[in-house]
């Protein structure tokens, strides 16, 4: 039923496959580009799907997809479509997508970057679901840091995928095959998810746009949890307008979901949002200064087109502390303690260590950490009464394949400063493309904001975005 685009595992240490050297991502059409050329007749959803996989194959084993739909079956599909009675009834008409392999799409296997942990779902996540009903074609399931664990894309058993801007970067993670599908042109968006930073990370470095959802918006039904409290499915694209179409769509309330809420309409005009803005000597680079002087730049335009305010972020990096640092490690452990047990040579060695670290924690120190949470959510949320949203850096810095894999779990840290607090303070936030470094690499501005701010957070997201490309 389903085909591997040519990965073969290697559980016994990740192989490392060279692809060319790229200047940055190149995008395909638009969600909106396909739907025009499809109304006038210009083209229909068998030659995009046919496109697709001809561009899947030209990349070969590259590390961005682990399962592509079988040939026969995505041409049904476009078929399919081609036949519907009333295809402006359906808002993602013949557009294609790929899906995180930690999501489950029925008749295609759900890996986790690991093999020997694949089954094969009977149903589609729902929030998967709403987005093949709306019309679209699933391409298939994208790379990852196996079981959801890493920030950095290296993690998999796969070749391992690196970043559209060459150099020998990383492609990032956990979602590293997700934002390689996009960067590559192969789809318009992909479906990610992030519990640490997992769908902005892999977007700031690969020049594209990540966006992570108030938690709860968009069903966690049908994805093995990394940290069930804290998982959340996004959506990584392009261009923010390919965010906004399949996010109308997914969102929506799944009673099955222990942690699901309505979305909550924002109106509030771009024009009229403070934007907090930390003092340049508590923002973290660790020692690059080239990103720090393009992070700088890129935040002084903003200034010029918004009302700025003063914003603390310790409050925010304390908070992320705690992922790592605490008893949230454990609640990793509890999904897979089993596998683990009866499986350790078949998870990658540096996933393995963290997944058994959950093991040192007790209930103590759950309750410790929920409390100084606790805490540190009332110092943020006096923050919210004096602006709308904040402005950082997505990564501070970038590391090559060979840097991370020397030092994996340093570098790891180092990436999620910026992004581990997300989901422990409940806040929503977009990864926006900021311009390039004077050496060559990608440059990433994350607008946060509190749970429920989507429409505020996207907004803002699209107009500086605009605003960033007319600059350049």
């Amino acid at each position: 039923m389903t085909a591997t685009a040519g990965l073969a595992p290697d559980t016994a240490s990740p192989p490392v496959t060279p692809t060319p050297e790229g200047p940055g991502p190149t995008l395909g059409p638009s969600i909106e580009d396909l739907l025009t050329a499809y109304r006038s007749g210009e083209r229909t959803p068998t030659d995009t799907v046919l496109a697709v996989l001809a561009a899947i194959d030209e990349r070969g084993a590259d590390g961005t997809w682990i399962t592509v739909v079988e040939r026969d079956r995505l041409l049904r599909r476009a078929r399919d479509m081609e036949q519907h009675t009333d295809p402006t009834t359906l808002p993602l008409y013949g557009i294609p997508f790929g899906v995180k392999d930690s999501l489950d799409v029925a008749g295609l296997p759900t890996t986790l970057a690991c093999p020997e942990f694949a089954y094969v779902p009977d149903s589609t996540a729902p929030a998967v679901q709403r987005l093949i009903d709306a019309g679209a074609i699933c391409i298939g399931k994208t790379n990852l840091d196996q079981f959801a664990t890493g920030l950095n894309g290296t993690r998999t058993p796969y070749p391992v995928p690196r970043s559209v801007y060459g150099q020998g970067l990383i492609s990032g993670g956990s979602s590293s095959g997700s934002a390689l599908a996009v960067a590559l042109g192969q789809v318009p968006f992909a479906v990610a998810t992030d519990t640490a930073g997992s769908g902005r990370v892999p977007p700031a470095l690969n020049g594209i746009v990540g966006y992570k959802p108030s938690r709860g918006l968009l069903s966690t039904v049908g994805l093995v949890p990394a940290c069930r409290s804290l998982d959340c499915v996004t959506l990584i694209a392009g261009r923010v307008a390919d965010l906004t179409v399949p996010f109308d769509v997914m969102a929506a309330v799944d009673l099955d979901d222990p942690y699901t809420r309505e979305r909550r309409p924002d109106t509030t005009p771009s024009s009229d949002v403070r934007v907090g803005l930390p003092d340049p000597d508590e923002l973290q680079f660790f020692g690059d200064n080239v990103m720090r002087d393009a992070h700088l730049t890129a935040r002084a335009l903003l200034r010029q087109v918004c009302s700025t305010v003063d914003a603390p972020l310790a409050p925010f990096t304390a908070a992320g502390e705690l992922l790592y640092a605490g008893p949230w490690v454990a609640e990793r452990l509890t999904e897979f303690r089993d596998f683990v047990t009866d499986h350790a040579d078949a998870i990658v060695p540096v996933v393995r260590d963290i997944l058994q670290g959950g093991s040192r924690y007790d209930a103590l120190d759950v309750f410790a950490a929920q409390h100084r949470l606790g805490e540190l959510k009332a110092q943020v949320a006096h923050l919210w009464q004096q602006m709308d949203v904040l402005v950082l850096p997505t990564i501070g810095t970038t590391f090559t394949v060979d840097e991370v894999l020397a030092d994996p779990i340093a570098t790891n840290t180092v990436l999620g400063h910026y992004t581990h607090f997300g989901n422990l303070l409940d806040l929503c936030g977009v990864a926006v493309p900021a311009g390039l470094t004077t050496d060559g690499r990608p440059v990433s501005l994350m607008i946060l904001g509190p749970a429920l701010a989507d429409d505020r957070i996207l907004a803002l997201a699209a107009a500086w975005s605009a605003a960033i490309r007319s600059t350049r």
